[in-house]
């Protein structure tokens, strides 16, 4: 099994499969979007499934799919369906906006795929268009529809940015009521393709912990699942449970077991970290699987003991997190 300096099992990836994406979330990317990579840039197909064979055979037990928007690169559910027989894969889970997932649910739902985090900023159409710059909350909404109609477990994901839709944490909330579903909140990062527009964290953690006691005085904490990145809340007698991911305060760090892999074929250890290996020019430079898996734990080893560690060994300085978060992998 990988194992880090610090003795943490690595035993799960996020494999992003492209940078690109139908939605111009602000927090993301610029509104004019970025200069996306050449689909010969990307890894293929056939290079993911025979590096998601590798990792699983040293303990990967847990994959999630992301982007970009995976769905707006094509054979993508092929690729789902190919990744699914692979021996030894516990869970396949993606990360999805849900433009364009809602007639491809039932599908999911028969290839086994574990669970969907749906990115949904906000309950009002208008201030979904502000922040994504599209008109697409109806799609979104639908996918959500289905999800539930389907038995697929899912997880909202909501990043709380100050004068944008703060006013959104308690209804959003409040879907938990009669709906199975985790809505998360997500503190703001500063990944958004841009230098000069981040301007430092408003709502932490714990400030969005006290909006949501003041409406939910009977908020109970519950147990946080091993290497969870959300503290876990539950309102007595609704159906679904809130969490809150301290994304930027990154206090959740020290019992990290994941590693991602960049639309560009590069490993990170750490969200905040610099690109670790670059594998996909290991893969077309005709490693063999024993090298590939030597190079991992190399790197592995390497990783740093938290984000804080990871952004000050950075080598173009702090200035550098600000790439955006469609190139890193969502």
């Amino acid at each position: 099994m990988l194992t880090d300096s610090f003795c943490r099992k690595i035993n799960y990836v996020r494999l992003a499969v492209t940078d690109r994406c139908n939605l111009r979330c602000f927090y993301c990317m610029p509104e004019e979007g970025l200069q996306w990579l050449e689909r010969t840039e990307l890894l293929t197909y056939e290079e993911m499934l025979r590096l998601s064979s590798i990792l699983i055979g040293q303990g990967i037990e847990k994959m999630r799919i992301t982007g970009g928007e995976p769905f707006v690169r094509k054979g993508m559910m092929g690729f789902l369906a190919s990744l699914s027989e692979l021996s030894g894969l516990r869970q396949i889970s993606i990360t999805t906006n849900g433009v364009l997932t809602a007639p491809l649910v039932p599908e999911l739902k028969k290839l086994g795929i574990h669970s969907v985090n749906l990115s949904l900023d906000t309950l009002d159409r208008n201030r979904f268009f502000a922040i994504t710059h599209r008109d697409e909350f109806v799609n979104v909404t639908n996918t959500l529809g289905q999800l539930i109609k389907h038995g697929i477990s899912v997880k909202i994901n909501a990043v709380v940015m100050d004068g944008k839709n703060t006013q959104d944490i308690l209804p959003l909330a409040e879907l938990t009521k009669d709906m199975p579903v985790d809505v998360r909140f997500i503190e703001e990062m500063p990944f958004n393709g841009r230098t000069d527009d981040y301007k430092g964290l408003s709502w932490d953690h714990l400030r969005i912990l006290e909006t949501l006691q003041q409406k939910y005085p009977h908020i109970q904490k519950v147990p946080d699942p091993a290497n969870s990145t959300a503290y876990n809340y539950h309102v007595p007698g609704h159906k679904g449970n809130l969490g809150i991911i301290a994304a930027y305060t990154r206090s959740f760090c020290g019992t990290c077991n994941r590693i991602r892999i960049t639309p560009q074929g590069m490993l990170k250890t750490c969200l905040y970290g610099n690109g670790a290996l670059d594998v996909r020019a290991l893969l077309r430079n005709g490693a063999s699987d024993a090298a590939l898996v030597q190079a991992f734990t190399d790197a592995i080893q390497k990783k740093p003991k938290d984000g804080w560690e990871a952004e000050a060994n950075r080598n173009s300085g702090p200035s550098s997190i600000h790439e955006s978060m469609a190139m890193i992998g969502g």
